[in-house]
């Protein structure tokens, strides 16, 4: 199971460069705690350009994952691993500025975890709130969901072309609801 992060799992806030900006969504606890029980792996491939234009720096990204792993603990939904990708190609760090295969809407993100942590790409799902996440997902082999929270509701109405989800929802909650009722596993 793969998910995009921001307006995903967490409230569309820009780019997080303080702790006190995180904001989980109602649901998002219980909807992983759903997906854990189902047995699946629950993996946020993510963007995370801040780190490329000097916002942030790569050890701030891991403790805002600390922090969202905090945030659930005692919810019984938890995240197994966080894959995302720091780079740009105009990027004002240069150890960043690169074309990459991991960024969105490329699937490396998706690829890579599941050569680490050998999972099934043709059983998972890649849930989003941008096209790029659908097209993410598509290029990599799962199915894909477009969530409306964060910026869902506005890619919704203006599709892009050549890029669908296989279900648009209103949120991760009805998401995982959906791949519950329509997995083969």
């Amino acid at each position: 199971m793969f998910l995009d992060r921001d307006g995903t799992i967490i409230e569309e806030r820009g780019f997080i460069d303080r702790l006190d900006m995180i904001a989980m969504f109602p649901w998002t606890g219980d909807a992983l705690r759903l997906l854990k029980r189902a047995g699946y792996v629950v993996v946020v491939a993510t963007n995370q350009s801040a780190v490329a234009r000097g916002m942030i720096e790569e050890a701030f990204l891991h403790e805002v994952h600390r922090a969202i792993d905090a945030k659930l603990a005692g919810s019984g939904g938890s995240i197994d691993a966080y894959y995302y990708c720091p780079h740009l190609p105009n990027a004002v760090i240069d150890q960043y500025r690169q074309v990459c295969r991991c960024r969105k809407p490329s699937p490396g993100l998706i690829e890579q975890a599941c050569r680490e942590l050998e999972l099934d790409l043709h059983r998972s799902v890649m849930i989003g709130d941008r096209w790029r996440d659908i097209a993410s997902g598509a290029a990599a082999g799962t199915r894909t969901v477009l969530v409306r929270s964060g910026h869902g509701a506005h890619e919704e109405a203006a599709p892009e072309a050549g890029v669908a989800a296989d279900v648009i929802v209103n949120n991760l909650m009805e998401a995982v609801g959906w791949m519950l009722r329509t997995s083969s596993r």
